[in-house]
């Protein structure tokens, strides 16, 4: 049960073992033993780490990340709604390329990858165009780590009475939040992210008087995110089709072992420290970051590649790879740059490791 290697990457993740020996038995979907009572307290334990308000409900999705992001924009919005999307990176261009393909009438506003959207372009936008019934942000925009200012986004945009689908996939479990407060009406994450469980499904927490809107209105049969919800609401925790069983059990797990480290408080400080030491150690060995301090998150961290002629991030990666680590390609359009993540079953002890094998790994310094 033991890995070979550190996954630094925005998820999948590097897991405890106990997540990964929970794997190690097979559940029936149709059995009260999983439904009652592994299901339905997941679902639980999900809206009480998202929100103290009441009025909101979870229903998980099988499949990846975005498959729950398609689900929710295929759900939520109906023939006659028009979507706002906010792209500063791969992913809040993957939601309007969803909205494309379902037939969605759909908005971009595209500040650019290295840059926070502006509140005030969003809110003349909404001003400008009444048909606009719904906005989609990513919080934290894995493309290059940035930190989106959501509270303010969402402030906006209830002042216009639009509805907020928050992509919160790479810092649900991670950064402290009550979507409640923010008035967030779908919220959607992954089992592979911060809580540290593996790949498999996504979940949504959505205000369930939002979400009954949805009956009906779904552009997939599989991706409809009410008749799963109603689904499980009406049937103890029983999914429509074929369930993860292994992965929805290692998130159970998961959702323990966040418990026992102190919830997302704990887990935010251990991030932000990882975050930290990472950009510290890196900065040591000449490495810049490619956003401003300032808008950094504790998830990942983008890094400008070296400019020496002899650098491959292939044989960079490699050699870390046998050191024990494995980092991630860079996905910003306009930059030449590679990216570490923070998160998983990592400590700042690791990162002061990974500092270690990096600059073992720096074969480019030695011919100078």
């Amino acid at each position: 049960m033991q890995n070979e290697y550190l996954l630094l990457t925005p998820g999948p993740l590097s897991t405890s073992e106990t997540v990964r020996e929970a794997m190690l038995k097979d559940w029936c979907t149709w059995d009260d033993e999983y439904n009652k009572e592994i299901v339905e307290v997941i679902r639980r334990k999900l809206v009480t780490l998202a929100t103290k308000s009441a009025g909101y409900t979870s229903v998980l999705m099988q499949g990846s990340g975005t498959a729950s992001v398609e689900a929710t924009i295929g759900s939520a919005i109906p023939n006659d709604g028009k979507l706002l999307v906010v792209d500063n990176g791969a992913y809040g261009a993957r939601m309007a390329e969803i909205a494309d393909y379902l037939n969605i009438a759909c908005e971009v506003l595209a500040p650019g990858e290295t840059s926070q959207p502006s509140v005030q372009a969003v809110e003349e936008q909404l001003q400008r165009d009444s048909d606009i019934t719904h906005l989609a942000v990513v919080h934290c925009e894995t493309t290059t780590g940035i930190l989106n200012p959501i509270n303010e986004l969402i402030t906006i945009a209830k002042r216009y009475n639009k509805v907020v689908i928050l992509d919160a996939m790479s810092s649900f479990g991670g950064i402290t939040m009550d979507i409640g407060e923010m008035g967030v009406d779908f919220m959607i994450s992954s089992a592979n992210k911060c809580i540290q469980g593996v790949p498999g499904f996504g979940f949504v927490i959505a205000k369930q008087s939002e979400l009954e809107k949805c009956s009906g209105q779904a552009r997939s049969l599989s991706l409809d995110l009410y008749a799963q919800w109603k689904c499980m609401q009406d049937n103890h925790g029983k999914w429509r089709f074929t369930s993860p069983t292994h992965t929805v059990r290692a998130f159970y797990q998961a959702l323990l072992e966040l418990e026992s480290e102190g919830g997302i408080e704990a887990r935010e400080a251990r991030y932000t420290e990882n975050q930290r030491t990472l950009v510290q150690g890196m900065r040591s060995l000449g490495f810049t970051p490619l956003l401003n301090e300032e808008l950094h998150s504790p998830i990942i961290t983008s890094f400008y590649s070296p400019t020496h002629s002899d650098y491959q991030f292939k044989e960079f990666y490699n050699q870390l790879k046998n050191l024990g680590f494995v980092i991630y390609p860079g996905k910003v359009s306009n930059a030449d740059c590679f990216r570490i993540g923070n998160i998983g079953e990592v400590y700042p002890s690791d990162i002061k490791r990974l500092i270690g094998a990096v600059k073992k790994s720096m074969y480019w310094e030695i011919v100078k």
